[in-house]
């Protein structure tokens, strides 16, 4: 893990990147609870998770030191976790979720109808509760491939009234928040050594 001051300089880079209107957050899927301390160290805000079993171990050891975040797929017996702990699901793709859900959401949206990613159709859009949305394009090397995705995810909000928009990770955070990015979601470009 990277120092503290490392990850506070990058951190602050990623910011100027994006702009004061975007929140970061560290995405910590493999960030360990006792690496979590140099987070703290670094000033750190919000970090997001992925698994609700490794958001239960790190909130107990952290607690009130981040916001918390639920950015990985959400399985309906794993909500009581995310309710109690979370601020925000950026995550949001089924309806037995969303109905036992008590915290704000963002839908996530299979924008390009990837098997391999979860995500609804943009046609289910309306048929959720949410306050936003969220999408991760298909990989791709160059950030720019990402645009048109993140582009058809700013009409698609426009279009149900929702204001807030998870995209963007640590190759193309940049052209994320060109394209209306409210969150994006950074990972090694904070810790990689």
């Amino acid at each position: 893990m990277l120092s503290p001051d490392e990850i506070a300089r990058r951190l602050a880079a990623v910011q100027q990147t994006v702009g004061p209107s975007v929140t970061v957050v560290a995405a910590t899927k493999y960030v360990s609870l006792a690496d979590m301390a140099a987070l703290v160290e670094a000033g750190v805000r919000v970090v997001g998770e992925n698994r609700a079993q490794d958001l239960d171990a790190k909130h107990a050891e952290y607690g009130d030191a981040f916001e918390w975040h639920f950015i990985g797929h959400l399985q309906s017996n794993k909500v009581s976790a995310v309710n109690r702990i979370c601020t925000l699901v950026h995550s949001l793709d089924s309806h037995s979720a969303a109905q036992k859900l008590t915290v704000p959401a963002l839908v996530q949206v299979n924008l390009a109808g990837e098997a391999s990613k979860s995500g609804v159709d943009p046609a289910e859009i309306a048929s959720y509760d949410a306050i936003g949305l969220s999408t991760m394009p298909p990989a791709a090397a160059d950030p720019e491939s990402s645009r048109p995705w993140f582009a058809r995810l700013t009409e698609l909000a426009a279009e149900h009234g929702l204001r807030e928009l998870s995209m963007g990770t640590t190759q193309d955070f940049r052209v994320a928040a060109e394209e209306g990015a409210t969150y994006v979601r950074v990972g090694s470009v904070l810790f990689a050594e």
